[in-house]
């Protein structure tokens, strides 16, 4: 699986931003999906997981109640809707996929096999 994220830019603190996440596989797998984030000199942060079906969710607590996570299977998508923006959530933000008939949500790294290249997120003035 390929996973490309896309939409990592420079906003305001308050301000939102929406990620996104295209990802090619073969149409008969199904898998579970996940945000991590990491800055620089620290270690890498779990964001948000959604299962195959996409009616369960994790959030870390540092995002809980202003990004939302969420998935179009048909399109293959995966999406990070960030608001209440605050310079503490500056990272390179990280998609990720489980392996193939993984399909719950995990808040953990080392459950995801395939990750993305990652798409900065800066939030400044």
């Amino acid at each position: 699986v390929t996973l490309v994220e896309s939409g990592g830019a420079l906003a305001q603190p308050g301000g939102s931003l929406k990620l996104s996440c295209a990802a090619s596989e073969d149409t008969t797998t199904s898998y579970a999906m996940g945000w991590f984030r990491q800055a620089p000199g620290e270690e890498r942060e779990f964001v948000a997981s959604i299962n195959w079906k996409g009616n369960n969710i994790y959030y870390g607590d540092s995002v809980r109640g202003r990004f939302t996570i969420s998935r179009d299977k048909d399109k293959s998508m995966l999406f990070l809707q960030m608001s209440g923006l605050t310079p503490g959530d500056t990272a390179v933000y990280y998609c990720a996929a489980r392996s193939s008939g993984a399909v719950a949500a995990t808040t953990t790294a080392v459950s995801f096999t395939w990750w993305g290249q990652g798409t900065q997120v800066t939030v400044s003035t």
